[in-house]
């Protein structure tokens, strides 16, 4: 079944938000909500980047802008902030990680992400006892990149079968078998691709599949990113760091206003998580 396409922000709507907007009065509006308190747990944090183009000492350079999408024990989604990409690796995700905390969170269960440099370390300084665990659909997306049109159909069904093996050593032979067969030999890239972040893909194998479904769906953050990707192309380039913080607010403001219930799955999964996560995790 074909995945349905989320409903976007009409411009006509975001072009009135925009202009019917004091820009002053939207940026506190930005750094209060960018400084709000949080919860002290959240079982699931989903990270990644959206790419703008903002001009900088009169070069349009390409910026990353990371989202940080937090799951609550109930299930409910919340936008933890937003951070313009200032320096790369461990420096920038330990000054994230440390905001997180200064803001109220204690605990985080699982960080969800795509093979962000530095971040590994730098949650280890500051939530130890996170599991870090690679975005399993970017990964196979990452890999289709290098695959031809004609074949990718094929290939996605094959790195299906590395994902859904029920150990992490199945899934390691399933990777191998991969490596040495066709597609493998055709494109080698993608097993070493899937080798190099092998740290961050084997605690998946241990989750139950409740909890899988959970962390291996994209639907939490993709429909939300369809919609900001959607407004930021619609602009081009923004004239500074704050013009796209305040857009993307915005759009946020808007595409969240419908985050009252948690995922189907849900119930299943948090009862997954007491068992999995006992002294940390309790069902309210």
């Amino acid at each position: 079944m074909p995945r349905r396409k989320p409903p976007s922000i009409p411009d006509e709507l975001l072009d009135q938000l925009l202009s019917g907007s004091d820009p002053r009065a939207v940026l506190a509006e930005v750094a209060e909500w960018q400084n709000r308190p949080l919860e002290a747990l959240y079982p699931l944090v989903f990270l990644d980047a959206l790419r703008v183009k903002v001009r900088d000492e009169g070069t349009v350079r390409n910026k990353a802008v990371y989202i940080a999408l937090g799951v609550r024990p109930d299930g409910t989604k919340e936008v933890l902030g937003l951070w313009i990409e200032q320096t790369e690796g461990a420096r920038f995700w330990l000054r994230v990680m440390n905001e997180l905390k200064d803001r109220g969170v204690e605990d985080i269960l699982i960080a969800v992400v795509d093979g962000l440099k530095g971040f590994p370390e730098a949650i280890a300084a500051v939530f130890p006892r996170t599991q870090v665990q690679a975005c399993i659909v970017h990964l196979i997306r990452n890999s289709l990149d290098y695959v031809s049109y004609k074949d990718r159909r094929a290939v996605a069904a094959a790195l299906k079968e590395v994902y859904r093996a029920r150990t992490a050593e199945m899934g390691e032979a399933t990777l191998a078998a991969f490596d040495e067969g066709p597609w493998g030999r055709k494109y080698p890239v993608i097993a070493q691709t899937w080798r190099r972040h092998w740290t961050e893909v084997i605690p998946f194998y241990a989750f139950p599949a409740e909890v899988r479904r959970i962390i291996d769906t994209t639907n939490a953050i993709e429909a939300l990113h369809a919609k900001l990707r959607r407004a930021v192309r619609a602009r081009g380039h923004f004239p500074t760091d704050e013009a796209v913080l305040k857009l993307l607010f915005l759009v946020l403001n808007l595409a969240t206003k419908d985050w009252k219930m948690p995922q189907r799955e849900w119930t299943a999964a948090k009862a997954q998580f007491a068992i999995l996560f006992e002294d940390r995790f309790a069902i309210t």
